[in-house]
């Protein structure tokens, strides 16, 4: 085997593996498996052969449950076949697994192991999706290390070829799937020298073939036959073990590395004895080490072969002298008498007579809890206690039902190598950064590197830690980094949120990027951050990383200064020589976005250099730190900050009995609290050039800047910042003052308002100022938002300056900088809000809506808002219907009561319930008669009527939505989108198009245009868009609207209002420009992007209302003029997802982007049909 060494994340080192021995992938994305199936398209479109000889024919599909149809039918056709899955995703697959396992197809299911939804999403890895395999009786092969996965992978296909059944190949979520390591690679002559070529004849001779094989499969067996069937093929699969030990034997002698369905690791005469499967088992061998050398006699058994699981071969490496054996499991199961793995060992040990062994089992690391060294110490320990029981968990606080183990904080590791901690704010580079940097040094130098990136799940602005480790040995701490060398912070006002010289080591250097000076930054930094850094001897340097970058034209992103800036510190490589590799890579990084950006970078890297020591005094370290009580009146909000703050971690088990947690619930009234001043630069608003359009107000994504209509005496009351207003305009306005109100320690700084401000005379009204210089406007915004009322009745709601003043009940959410989402989200929220009923589907808004500890709810000052949950990805659609049918259910029992009972109430009474059963279904009419009906309904003397009293909450009607991104709507969901709609219930669907899988990195979806380069999609979709509208107009009876905010908002606001005031279904289609869109000058200009689209015939607005053909008018009204098609390649050119198609496809660019036009004047030509006929 050549020793090629490569720096590569485990999804890359599983791809190159399945890419060697696969004919055919069915993909779909899901977090965190993407980036295999995204690897396998790319390569296939790039023309990479696999060790047949042949490109990778890889088809999308619209769900995981298809995508494992479609490789099931593959290989039943004699087609060697792969697909990439986790999570809901493999739990979508089992009715094919079943399949695939009882036809004996060597199907081989990729797994970035996931945890599951359940009191809520998460994306982080643990093995509650593998478990709810097995039971499927596919074999289960784990890996618990990058290496490990470039090793075995192949023994999953080549066992299942050899063996003729399908195989489960996992590794865990995130710590391993996106973990970076130096490994050694397989070359594709090497991996072609194993199959067994012979099996691989004999399975496409088996393949259903009408001409060679006329067989007929998949029949149905009755009661008389299906138990011997399915007994009969025991003897196929006991000899899968055999197999896969074989072929591990093999791969050992080739890397040196040994390989067998359980491998030892440890003390010869161990007395105690950890198992376990997946990335934990390297921090249990740096944990054995350390013990080893202090004379403790403790070992670990690694499981590699899952399913079958062999009591023999477990039983073969365990040595004679253990007494005590712990499980570990990455799982938990309600109502079990242990944990799968668990189970399976006292059942191995109990069938090979090892009764004298005591065990125990217990969980760890769900959703990817960390896992450190003295954990697995602490096991040790517990194992060897009196008390030591089944049933306990490590690396969290039980102060519930106590099931947690004590654990020795005093524990550490040294490992040999120099450990880096980076604090990045979501979207900034950072990350991107960091991936850079390890690639450099793991491939240009001798050192092992590995790193590993920490987020948290808001879209963008989060906080991300970049951990990266480099050494002259291999690295297998696959935990969070606590005593580093290096630690860098990208955003100053960080310091005063986050303890993050808690993980500095002594004599460590801090990195911190920042406008202030040295003597700026003693008055601004606390005194617990300066005494740390005084009582560590910690180097202290800083940059201005953020003003390089808007100097050399680099807007936000500081990643390549700051990249640059640590090269120049840590002293890994020689800096020139870094500062060349540095370019060399962000040419490969950037050169499709076109030479600029390369230069721009190149200009970036140079200046990293500009770091600044800062003097780090000792007297600091004598510094007073006070013990700031953290503790508010709101104990939900004390919840949130302790999350906010990165404490979490360390937050017990009780936290989450209280309230609404138990279940999952979020409360409301959150975010705007939450301050976290993550922008550097805000709007200003300069009221001399004020033309009060409300503009900015509508396209914030955020709902950070608000129009205000205040008295006089609510300005006089407001801070005296606050008192600079303007006279209203318009009808109905006297006495009334006009404000601009942003929300500086809210805003992310998108600059979207401020590019769409018209200002006056050329002047904008909004301007772009440094936040440190806005600040002082925080307490401003706290008057406006919460003491002055919403003044919306002023004037109609039907336009964009009525809608502006509306209450928005969305607002701050997670989502990205410049979203040309959330616009829309928070439209509907302003006209509809305190009645919405939502269902929204998994993806970008999802997360953006419900990222835990706080959502962009809010509440009037009755206590109503949007009630908003989420079920899944591929059920949205059903979810929210049953949202409307158990609305209409209630609906319908009050309307029993009161017929039942009206005619024995009092007049009085008899009138209002009238009132009430005429206009049931009208929202704005039955308001003002809650009160009186609750009123007259307890003072009644008719006993029946008090039934009402028990059905207050549900007197008046909801609005009921279904929202969801063009993945869920266009391709996973579209079934039961489709039979909603068909259903002619009065429930309303949103869909947020952004013509792409947005939420899971960018991949096609049959929303994505022709022509249109994205994941899944390397070289240029080659179909066309689905026409959902057309789709949805064909029944006649729902009401279809298209619309684009930045092309025409008065027609957004009217298509909402018609849509949800329509007594039946209805479809909005709203363009959403997203970040994958590459719009040139970012998403400042996604509201210009809308109006060209529409301008140009991309993206035509119009209605559809079934109201209109009743009154015998044409129910389909176009909203937007004859369309300039000679513009349209100068629109589409002006987004990376098109202009790069003729760098990355030239033989085909020009003719897919010409089917893309000419499918755009097609679908106009047929528009403009329909709304003619009479």
């Amino acid at each position: 085997m050549a020793r090629k060494f490569v720096s590569m994340d485990g999804n890359t080192a599983a791809a190159h593996v399945a890419y060697a021995f696969t004919e055919f992938a069915g993909i779909f994305p899901i977090t965190p498996s993407s980036p295999m199936a995204e690897y396998i398209d790319a390569w296939s479109a790039a023309g990479r052969k696999n060790i047949f000889g042949s490109k990778v024919k890889v088809v999308e599909m619209q769900s995981e449950a298809g995508a494992a149809g479609t490789v099931h039918g593959a290989a039943q056709a004699g087609s060697l076949a792969a697909t990439y899955t986790a999570s809901q995703g493999l739990l979508l697959m089992i009715p094919n697994i079943y399949k695939c396992v009882g036809e004996l197809l060597p199907v081989v299911f990729h797994v970035s192991a996931r945890a599951l939804a359940t009191r809520s999403l998460s994306i982080f890895g643990d093995h509650q999706d593998i478990y709810a395999v097995r039971q499927t009786g596919i074999a289960m092969l784990c890996e618990h290390s990058v290496q490990e996965i470039m090793d075995l992978a192949p023994v999953a296909h080549l066992a299942a070829i050899e063996a003729s059944y399908p195989f489960v190949n996992f590794f865990d979520g995130f710590r391993t799937s996106h973990e970076i390591q130096k490994i050694e690679t397989w070359d594709y002559e090497d991996l072609a020298k194993l199959v067994d070529y012979d099996a691989i004849k004999a399975f496409k001779a088996n393949a259903l073939n009408p001409h060679t094989n006329p067989l007929t499969r998949g029949g149905a067996e009755n009661d008389d036959i299906y138990f011997q069937g399915r007994e009969a093929q025991n003897a196929h699969f006991d000899k899968i073990i055999g197999i896969v030990e074989k072929y591990m034997q093999k791969i050992s002698e080739l890397t040196g590395r040994h390989y067998a369905p359980f491998t030892y690791y440890g003390a010869e005469n161990a007395t105690d004895v950890i198992v376990a499967m997946g990335s934990v088992t390297e921090t249990v061998k740096e944990t054995i080490d350390a013990l080893l050398k202090k004379g403790k006699k403790v070992g670990l058994v690694k499981v590699h072969l899952y399913r079958p699981f062999s009591a023999k071969h477990l039983v073969s490496v365990l040595p004679e002298t253990v007494k005590r054996i712990a499980v570990l499991d990455r799982t938990k199961e309600m109502g079990a008498t242990g944990e799968p793995l668990y189970l399976d060992v006292v059942s191995a040990l109990n069938q090979m007579g090892k009764t004298n062994i005591k065990v125990i089992g217990g969980r760890y690391g769900l959703s990817s809890k960390d896992t450190q060294p003295k954990h697995i110490k602490s096991v040790y320990d517990f194992l060897k206690s009196p008390n030591a029981h089944t049933d306990f968990t490590v690396g969290i606080n039980d102060d519930v039902t106590f099931k947690s183990i004590p654990v020795d904080d005093t524990f550490h590791v040294d490992g040999n190598y120099t450990s880096c901690l980076f604090y990045g704010l979501g979207s900034d580079g950072t990350v991107s950064a960091n991936k850079n940097s390890i690639k450099i040094i793991g491939d240009n130098t001798d050192l092992y590197a590995q790193a590993y990136f920490a987020y948290d799940s808001k879209k963008a602005g989060g906080a991300t830690r970049s951990h990266l480790r480099f050494g002259k040995e291999p690295i297998h701490s696959t935990y969070y980094i606590e005593h580093a060398d290096f630690i860098s912070c990208s955003l100053d006002s960080y310091v005063l949120k986050y303890d993050m010289l808690r993980s500095l080591k002594k004599g460590g250097t801090f990195l911190l990027n920042t406008s202030f000076t040295p003597e700026e930054l003693e008055e601004y930094l606390p005194n617990s951050f300066k005494r740390q850094l005084a009582e560590k001897r910690a180097k202290f340097y800083i940059i201005d990383a953020t003003s390089i970058a808007h100097k050399i034209g680099m807007g936000r992103r500081t990643n390549t200064i700051l990249q640059s800036a640590f090269f120049k510190l840590a002293n890994i490589m020689p800096y020139d020589h870094a500062v060349e590799l540095m370019k060399a890579a962000a040419k490969k990084s950037y050169g499709k976005k076109g030479e600029e950006i390369v230069k721009l970078n190149w200009l970036a890297i140079e200046k990293g250099a500009k770091v600044k020591r800062v003097s780090v005094k000792s007297e600091w370290k004598d510094l007073p730190v006070e013990n700031v009580n953290r503790k508010s009146d709101d104990e939900y909000f004390d919840y949130v900050e302790e999350i906010n703050h990165l404490r979490g971690y360390d937050l017990p088990v009780s936290a989450f009995t209280k309230g609404n947690l138990l279940n999952g619930s979020m409360n409301p009234n959150i975010t705007y609290r939450e301050k976290r001043t993550i922008a550097t630069e805000v709007p200003h608003w300069h009221s001399e050039n004020c033309i009060q359009c409300g503009r900015c107000v509508i396209v914030c994504p955020h709902a950070t800047i608000r129009a205000f209509l205040a008295t006089e005496e609510e300005v006089a009351n407001a801070p005296e910042l606050g008192q600079v207003v303007i006279p209203a305009l318009g009808p109905g306005m006297v006495g009334l003052k006009y404000r601009i109100q942003v929300s500086p320690d809210n805003c992310v700084g998108c600059g979207l308002c401020v590019a769409e401000c018209p200002g006056k005379a050329g002047n904008k009204a909004l301007t772009m100022e440094d936040v440190k210089h806005e600040i002082v406007q925080s307490p401003v915004a706290d008057y406006y938002y919460n003491k002055v009322p919403y003044r919306s009745d002023k004037m109609s709601t039907n336009t964009l300056k009525g809608a502006s003043f509306l209450k928005p009940y969305f607002e701050i959410s997670g989502a990205c900088a410049g979203c040309g989402e959330t616009p829309y989200y928070r439209l509907i929220s302003q006209l509809f809000g305190k009645d919405m009923l939502v269902g929204n589907a998994t993806g970008c808004s999802s997360i953006y809506c419900g990222s835990v500890p706080s959502t962009p709810f809010v509440t009037d000052e009755n206590g109503e808002g949007p009630a908003w949950a989420n079920s899944l990805f591929e059920d949205n659609a059903e979810y929210a219907y049953g949202m409307r049918i158990a609305t209409d259910i209630k609906l319908n029992e009050i309307r029993n009561i009161i017929t039942e009972n009206i005619e024995n109430c009092e007049p009085e009474l008899k009138e209002v319930l009238n009132k009430y059963l005429e206009v049931q279904s009208n929202r704005e009419a039955t308001r003002p008669l809650k009160k009186q009906i609750i009123d007259l309904v307890k003072a009644s003397k008719n006993e029946g009527i008090k039934a009402l009293l028990d059905h207050e909450r549900d007197l008046i009607n909801k609005s009921v939505w279904a929202i969801g991104g063009d993945g869920w709507a266009y391709d996973i969901g579209f079934g039961g989108l489709d039979h909603i709609i068909a259903c002619n219930e009065n429930i309303n669907v949103l869909v947020l198009d952004t013509e792409v899988y947005s939420n899971t990195g960018g991949q096609a979806s049959k929303s994505t245009q022709t022509g249109a380069i994205a994941k899944f999609a390397a070289a240029g979709k080659k179909t066309a868009k689905k026409d959902m509208a057309s789709i949805a107009m064909a029944y006649g009876h729902v009401y279809v609207a298209q619309i684009s905010m930045g092309a025409n908002p008065n027609q957004a606001i009217k298509a909402l209002k018609e849509a949800e005031s329509y007594d039946g279904p209805s479809l909005i289609l709203a363009y959403a420009p997203c970040i994958e869109h590459g719009i040139k000058g970012g998403l400042i200009n996604h509201q210009k992007s809308q109006r060209n689209a529409t301008e140009c015939g991309y993206w035509p607005i119009f209605r559809y209302d079934p109201r209109l053909a009743k009154e015998g008018k044409n129910p389909l009204q176009l909203d937007c003029k004859e369309p300039d098609f000679d513009k349209y390649f100068d629109f589409i050119l002006s987004e990376t997802r098109y202009n790069q198609l003729p760098k990355v496809n030239p033989e085909n660019a020009q003719a897919l982007l010409d089917a893309n036009k000419a499918y755009s004047v097609k679908r106009w030509e047929k528009l403009k049909k329909l709304a003619s006929v009479e």
